[in-house]
């Protein structure tokens, strides 16, 4: 890869992004009389090149790991309890080849919470708990990740970062969830979220999908400890494609002291895949009849120094089924943080896609530019 071809492409778009964006911040649109409404956002473009094996080269301006959103936010205090709700609107900047100006935009986020001493319960659609830590500790969640994997090195839409090459994707889902108070660091968060049809066809689902996670923090002078662990169970009957019984256990790691970062997560079960987890199964959840294992493991490091935070990931994913499959990537990323709202960022990928015997290597580098506000 021509790494100095692509600095220099790259270079003037990114000094003209930093000097022509104004810092900004989180707007309180109401508040008064126990009552808010804010709102929030964050928007980021990239500019990718990737090769593969098989010779193919593309350059992309594209999303990176987390698409451009806009979110509100409202509270509302009466008596002893808080009334609050978030929607969050999540767009995708690359869509104009098969929609033209039809800009997709997809509502992740429209729920209601109801908090009081004895915790909190939400109701709507937001993210699930199984590996919803392992994401969102994620060291490059702000960055690009891997190109998209099963379709190749020119998707649509949001990069994948280490969806399955580590963990599955926490697909937002309509649920009833309670969570605790903080006890001692410890919170627990135990949902009930609308099942899947794994089954196929005709299937039915006699309970909803419950998922947990449990997590624990405490802070110390120049650094902080935080572990959890998760779970989720589901199954699907009498359907097309067989009965379904998903389960699926996550867990994780994270420790900082005085300006680094070490975090080990993963997750194993049956059912589930190794991409977008049962609600939107990509990977074979049955084989031969019987439930398909899976697994997955991500080790990252970061250090950060004033304004600049240098991390690196690897991580692995694996289905076993009878021909092998498995997804690996090495990450290196540099976060240069302008101001508290603006960051820019390279990145080296390396993906390699086992099925098989066969291998493809994916190479990709990505600059691009976060706004957050």
């Amino acid at each position: 890869m021509k790494f100095s071809q692509f600095f220099k492409l790259l270079l003037p778009l990114l000094t003209v992004v930093a000097m022509s964006v104004p810092a900004s911040a989180a707007i309180t649109l109401f508040d008064k009389d126990g009552t808010t409404f804010s709102t929030d956002g964050s928007f980021n473009t990239f500019y990718a090149y990737s090769d593969d094996d098989s010779g193919q080269e593309q350059s992309r301006v594209k999303m990176g790991f987390l698409p451009n959103w806009i979110g509100f936010n409202f509270s509302k205090q009466v008596d002893n309890l808080k009334l609050g709700g978030r929607s969050s609107f999540w767009v995708t900047i690359n869509d104009s080849d098969t929609n033209g100006t039809s800009t997709g935009i997809d509502v992740r986020q429209f729920y209601g919470t109801v908090d009081g001493d004895w915790g909190q319960v939400l109701i709507g659609k937001d993210f699930t708990l199984f590996n919803r830590s392992n994401i969102f500790l994620d060291e490059i969640l702000l960055g690009f990740g891997k190109t998209g994997g099963v379709p190749g090195i020119d998707t649509t839409g949001v990069s994948f970062g280490n969806i399955g090459t580590g963990y599955t994707y926490p697909l937002p889902s309509a649920q009833i969830t309670y969570r605790t108070p903080n006890l001692s660091g410890f919170k627990l968060a135990v949902g009930l979220i609308d099942p899947s049809r794994t089954s196929g066809t005709g299937g039915e689902e006699t309970m909803p999908r419950i998922e947990g996670e449990l997590t624990f923090n405490r802070s110390f002078d120049q650094g902080s400890v935080t572990a959890w662990v998760g779970f989720l169970s589901q199954s699907s009957k009498k359907g097309a494609a067989g009965d379904v019984d998903s389960q699926g256990i996550s867990y994780g790691l994270n420790g900082k002291m005085a300006g680094f970062s070490l975090t080990g997560s993963g997750f194993s079960g049956k059912g589930i895949g190794k991409v977008l987890g049962p609600g939107l199964a990509v990977d074979p959840l049955l084989e031969g009849g019987s439930e398909v294992d899976s697994s997955g493991y991500l080790v990252q490091g970061s250090y950060t120094i004033k304004k600049i935070r240098l991390a690196a990931s690897y991580g692995k994913s694996k289905l076993d089924t009878a021909v092998k499959t498995e997804d690996e990537t090495i990450v290196g990323a540099v976060f240069y943080s302008i101001n508290d709202y603006l960051k820019v960022v390279a990145e080296y990928n390396t993906e390699t896609i086992t099925t098989g015997s066969t291998d493809n290597q994916i190479n990709t580098i990505a600059l691009g530019g976060i706004i957050n506000f």
